[in-house]
């Protein structure tokens, strides 16, 4: 955990500093071994306290030195700031707060507070996918939900995985990068891999999901615009009870073969006006990534408009 910095300097002379901080976590067992802390207690007193020891040492990396003000001021006014922070989904690991960035961000949280299956459609980088896996993950800290269960349609192998070398987790790993990369962003990496081997955190690929029913989860379904409206049928309908579905997706980048139908399209529409279903439809004024995504977005948004008119046309 601290490999970067002597920990000589972190814990203090005669481990001072050590126990400073262990005073200010009284609900945890923390044991210093070299550059490794060992804590045992609250889970999520457990993942509050590792996102300050990184910027405890991310202090130590700045100034190669730190002080008993410095730590009581990184911790304590951290803890305050979180305590006044209004409309936060969770904390990521390096302690900042993941909340709605813009109103339709905000729209798609409040839709999973009142719906029990939210559609979140818009072009990339609008957070998607990224705040489906926060609000999952909040489930799971507040116990309303028992596990996460992540869902990608493997569109390149035509949802038949089985010539793919290794277990239906590594057949299926490359196309859930993405919602990995988020989870990781928000669960420290042991407990994210523990939580995955005791199948609290599940993968379940389109087409081994035909017969299952799934309770007491948060379902993410992404990239849900390259699902068949066969497909995305059965998998709308393995709903059980005590669970929330959260289907994204970006009816832009269809990947499907040409002729075919967006299942996502298709549902969308179908389902629209139903009570307990919400569509949170996001735009350019969404996106969260760098400033260039939005004009990528809109430069080709005005690409199609002009090839839809000469279509038109002829």
């Amino acid at each position: 955990m601290l490999e970067d910095i002597d920990p000589v300097v972190l814990y203090g002379a005669n481990n001072i500093h050590l126990q400073l901080i262990k005073s200010l976590f009284p609900k945890l067992r923390i044991v210093a071994r070299g550059n490794v802390l060992r804590v045992l207690g609250d889970e999520d007193e457990m993942d509050v306290f590792e996102g300050h020891v990184f910027r405890l040492r991310d202090h130590v990396l700045k100034y190669n030195s730190i002080s008993a003000e410095d730590i009581v001021d990184l911790i304590k006014t951290q803890k305050a700031k979180a305590d006044s922070v209004k409309g936060v989904v969770v904390y990521n690991l390096s302690g900042r707060a993941i909340k709605g960035r813009s109103e339709n961000q905000q729209r798609m949280i409040d839709a999973f507070e009142t719906n029990d299956m939210i559609f979140a459609t818009g072009p990339a980088g609008t957070g998607k996918t990224y705040l489906s896996i926060a609000l999952a993950v909040k489930s799971l800290k507040e116990k309303t939900a028992k596990k996460i269960i992540l869902c990608r349609p493997a569109v390149e192998a035509g949802e038949k995985l089985g010539f793919l070398p290794g277990d239906m987790k590594d057949k299926i790993d490359p196309y859930l990068q993405p919602l990995y990369d988020a989870l990781e962003d928000m669960i420290p990496a042991v407990k994210l891999q523990d939580m995955m081997e005791k199948h609290i955190i599940q993968i379940a690929p389109l087409a081994f999901m035909r017969g299952r029913t799934l309770s007491d989860a948060v379902v993410i379904l992404d990239e849900a615009q390259n699902t068949t409206p066969a497909q995305i049928r059965m998998f709308l309908t393995r709903m059980g009870w005590n669970t929330k579905m959260l289907i994204t997706g970006d009816l832009t980048q269809i990947d499907l073969g040409r002729g075919q139908i967006s299942g996502l399209r298709e549902a969308v529409n179908t389902l629209s006006g139903i009570e307990g279903i919400a569509h949170i439809e996001l735009d350019q004024k969404d996106i969260v990534r760098h400033k260039l995504v939005t004009r990528i977005v809109h430069a080709y948004e005005e690409a199609d408009k002009r090839h839809n008119e000469i279509s038109t046309k002829q």
